[in-house]
């Protein structure tokens, strides 16, 4: 009989989810295509983990960024 081989989402994978929704909702964009094309990994710290070995990248534009402290 074959085992399946169980894993967990590490805090590394969870926060490239949460990056990669809150971009999706800033840009109104399909969440989809992104976490179909996360590559997932074990963690070689923990041997239930997995991580994200392209997580999504943010892009902040500083220009529309106001100075709070004016």
């Amino acid at each position: 009989m074959n085992t399946i081989e169980s894993y967990k989402l590490s805090d590394q994978a969870l926060g490239a989810i949460m990056m990669a929704l809150q971009n999706s909702l800033l840009q109104q964009s399909d969440i989809v295509p992104v976490l179909k094309a996360f590559e997932l990994v074990p963690n070689d710290g923990a041997v239930d983990e997995l991580l994200v070995t392209n997580p999504p990248t943010v892009h902040i534009d500083l220009d529309s960024l106001t100075d709070s402290t004016e």
